[in-house]
């Protein structure tokens, strides 16, 4: 009995023996695989602190190149500088328009009905101008006949016509001068394009250009 009692000591010291054996290969392997992992995280990490210490480079070099013009700070000035371009960009566009109807008289060289583009893109200009910016937001009024819907339907009704005189006077340029080709001049179909986009032009920058409170 004795004899059967060292045997089975013996066997489960062995079976102890074997498993603490197990134990440390298998943390020997997790550590090694650690010690892996670690080493392109630390690489990863090092860049990161490389690329934190260029950006302060980078943003000081931007700073180095900032422009202080206090000509462009126009202040109460904005809104009749921008009513002056306007109606500068406005004036050009039926200027040249009106001299390429001098030059061009008769209707084989410019027909007549083309002057449609830039009275349409002129009630655009109307359009588009003739509601502020609180109107379309609904500050200035909500009650009366349309309110605020009316006065955004009222807006992009004349954005539409505004894009459909360009788009009629590009196709007057290419439909009546360009496809044909010959000897016939093509000033008159870039006379009516050049006259819709600057009449936009104005358009946008006497509605964009002002600020409403500026007004008083």
């Amino acid at each position: 009995m004795a004899g059967k009692k060292k045997g089975e000591k013996e066997s489960a010291g062995s079976a102890t023996g074997e498993n603490d054996a197990e134990l440390e290969d298998e943390s020997a392997s997790l550590s090694a695989r650690n010690g892996k992992a670690t080493v392109p995280d630390c690489k990863q990490k090092q860049k990161t602190a490389k690329r934190k210490r260029e950006i302060p480079k980078m943003a000081g070099c931007f700073d180095s190149m900032r422009l202080d013009c206090e000509c462009l700070e126009l202040g109460e000035r904005r809104n009749a500088v921008a009513a002056a371009v306007s109606g500068v960009l406005f004036f050009t566009g039926w200027w040249i328009m009106i001299d390429c109807a001098a030059i061009y008289p008769s209707m084989e060289e410019m027909h007549h009905a083309y002057h449609v583009c830039g009275v349409i893109g002129t009630i655009s200009f109307f359009m588009i101008n003739a509601v502020s910016n609180g109107h379309i937001r609904g500050d200035m009024y909500s009650t009366g006949c349309l309110g605020q819907r009316g006065a955004r339907v009222w807006l992009f009704i004349g954005f539409l016509l505004g894009f459909a005189a360009i788009i009629a006077a590009m196709w007057i340029l290419f439909a009546a001068y360009v496809v044909p080709g010959g000897s016939r001049s093509q000033w008159p179909g870039i006379a009516v394009v050049l006259q819709n986009l600057f009449i936009f032009a104005g358009s946008l920058v006497y509605k964009f250009g002002r600020s409403e409170d500026l007004w008083g």
